[in-house]
């Protein structure tokens, strides 16, 4: 990991420093008035750091207020790194059925999601590795948000991270409802109930089939964006339970 820049944010609360590792961009956040080493939120995100930077620095600061350090990488074909021909073409027929109001065919979901858990996964344990690795980190882990199949994956893989908010607003694969029948780690689930985007009774579905013994499902009546603040209040008061 190597850092390559450093700011204040305007509240002058949090410190934002950039790094890559390898040709990995990420960001860290933590705390100007921290005393101690923090717990760690990783927060997932769909893909694109610059146009998924505002709503990141905002969880950023919701979690910094709390005591967490946050911290996020880019995901593999997205922002400035190469991009998946395959991954593109089906990205593409995805786009193509939702725009026809068709059902998106599951072979279609397969090609993008799954290439994109083998390979970020892995890229997030490396992250992982080296952010606890300073000293202003600490532990305990939680995984927030992003791709669900992502942190379906690590949910099961990663036993550092001790508890998990997912976002149910993206395709799921098939294969992965028995990785989450895997899953043991207390969960918080937040579910749009309009999102034009998601088949909700397959976000349903999932719910059920996660193992875990502590686990919420937290609807919201409205469309993909429109996850209301204090949602992210709630999940917040998760991680309070958890991390701390």
């Amino acid at each position: 990991m190597q850092f390559i820049s450093e700011q204040r944010l305007d509240d002058d609360s949090v410190v934002e420093r950039a790094f890559t590792l390898g040709e990995i961009p990420g960001i860290l956040w933590t705390s100007v008035s921290a005393s101690e080493p923090a717990p760690l939120i990783l927060l997932g995100h769909p893909g694109g750091l610059p146009m998924m930077y505002p709503r990141l620095v905002a969880r950023a600061r919701h979690a910094a207020a709390e005591g967490f350090a946050t911290a996020t990488i880019e995901l593999p074909g997205s922002g400035d790194r190469p991009r998946s021909p395959a991954a593109e073409q089906a990205r593409a027929d995805l786009r193509r059925a939702v725009t026809a109001g068709e059902p998106v065919d599951d072979e279609i979901v397969d090609r993008l999601v799954l290439p994109l858990v083998d390979k970020a996964v892995p890229e997030w344990r490396a992250a992982l590795d080296a952010l606890l690795a300073l000293p202003e980190i600490g532990g305990p882990v939680g995984y927030s948000g992003g791709v669900i199949s992502i942190g379906v994956r690590l949910a099961v893989v990663e036993p550092r991270i001790s508890a998990a908010v997912l976002f149910a607003g993206s395709f799921v694969p098939r294969a992965m409802f028995e990785e989450a029948r895997q899953v043991t780690i207390p969960l918080h689930v937040l579910l749009q109930w309009d999102d034009e985007g998601n088949d909700r009774h397959m976000a349903l579905d999932l719910f059920d089939a996660f193992g875990s013994e502590e686990k919420t499902l937290h609807a919201n009546m409205g469309g993909h964006t429109g996850v209301p603040r204090f949602a992210g209040d709630e999940a917040n008061r998760f991680f309070a339970r958890h991390l701390r």
